[in-house]
């Protein structure tokens, strides 16, 4: 099999903290208006085939996100410390950490220094793509495997939503197992799971994430990822771009420093938190999806693709989607002032909606073909 080279430099991070398995797609021309974009999506056309425009954040945006992760790093550092302690618990020093890029890259980043920092463990870090209804990227994951031949994969993602990429996730282990004879673990290790749809959670609460905030400049400069048949190829890896020219705004390591700088102070809570959910063993029930059904029928919307739950999905359908409404449980909430930033910034409407298990979500808007 043909393949990006480890050492081809991709991303503002550290190779040390992550390894990139994407093929380095910069040079092409993929992004277009979001409204255009949403009705190619919407007449058929896989959203994984086109990139959105980067939004740029006024500073008065900029300074909220850095007032959100100075009060929010700590709660951060204990949820990442929770879950990154079970994985520890279960899997041991074998392990590779294996982030889906783009959101669970720097959640990836964050557990493989707490492992470094508590145990003194340089535990290989690599980050793939995975694309609702397409699956996870096999060569990436051919690749991993062969490097670390007797090491456990730990699938590593920021947060969930209705749990579209766990059942993904799960799918595409199936298949892998079907064709090669490979189990893989397809268990999600996430900061937060409000749509409980994992055992391996630092938290259930819905709660905001700081680099939820943001785009490319809190993932490394990432895109998020690609497959397009034009561009990528059977031998290759799924795609992305870099976007070199926006360092000037890049915080994704500032942010990793701010939350590693909280570690020595969260240890043993999230050790004995770890323990405690362990011997509870939580089930996944993805009780979120009643929520999303209720809100399909109540607001008279045909696919649950148009319906986005939680802080992290709702951000993102302000960020990168032509959003219809906001629906928040509590106005005020102080995991939604970003959010309420950014809907008066696109005239997006808030509605008080109290019946659902999230702190908000977000509507897509049915655009006219």
């Amino acid at each position: 099999m043909k393949h990006v080279k480890e050492e081809q430099k991709f991303g503002s991070y550290d190779s040390d903290d992550v390894i990139f398995l994407l093929k380095d797609l910069s040079d092409y021309k993929l992004e277009g208006p979001a409204e255009q974009r949403e009705k190619n999506i919407q007449s058929g056309q896989h959203y994984s085939e086109s990139l959105p425009i980067e939004y740029q954040p006024p500073d008065s945006y900029m300074n909220l996100f850095l007032e959100t992760l100075e009060t929010y790093k700590r709660k951060v550092a204990l949820s990442t410390g929770v879950v990154t302690e079970q994985v520890y618990m279960k899997k041991g020093k074998d392990v590779v950490l294996v982030s889906l890029a783009r959101a669970g890259t720097p959640v990836g980043i964050l557990m493989k220094r707490y492992l470094k920092q508590k145990y003194q463990l340089n535990i290989p870090h690599y980050s793939i793509s995975i694309i609702r209804d397409r699956g996870i990227d096999e060569n990436a994951l051919h690749y991993i495997l062969k490097t670390h031949p007797n090491k456990e994969i730990q699938f590593v993602d920021g947060w969930t939503g209705k749990g579209a990429i766990s059942i993904e996730l799960t799918k595409s282990c199936q298949q892998f197992r079907v064709k090669y004879g490979i189990a893989l673990d397809d268990t999600l290790a996430v900061i937060a799971d409000p749509g409980h749809c994992t055992t391996l959670y630092g938290t259930r609460e819905d709660f905001l994430i700081p680099s939820a905030c943001l785009n490319s400049t809190v993932s490394g400069l990432v895109s998020r990822t690609v497959l397009n048949d034009h561009y990528i190829g059977p031998e290759d890896f799924h795609g992305a771009k870099y976007y070199n020219d926006l360092r000037g705004a890049d915080v994704s390591n500032d942010y990793i420093s701010v939350i590693t700088a909280q570690y020595e102070h969260i240890f043993n809570e999230a050790y004995g938190k770890a323990s405690q959910i362990v011997e509870q063993q939580p089930e996944v029930t993805f009780s979120g999806m009643a929520s999303v059904k209720r809100i399909q029928d109540e607001f008279g919307i045909d696919s649950s693709h148009f319906v986005k739950p939680g802080v992290g999905e709702t951000t993102r359908v302000l960020l990168r989607r032509v959003p219809w409404k906001i629906l928040v449980k509590d106005q005020n909430s102080p995991f939604i002032r970003h959010i309420k930033m950014l809907a008066e910034e696109r005239g997006v409407e808030m509605v008080e909606y109290r019946d659902m298990d999230y702190t908000c979500c977000g509507l897509i808007k049915k655009v006219e073909q």
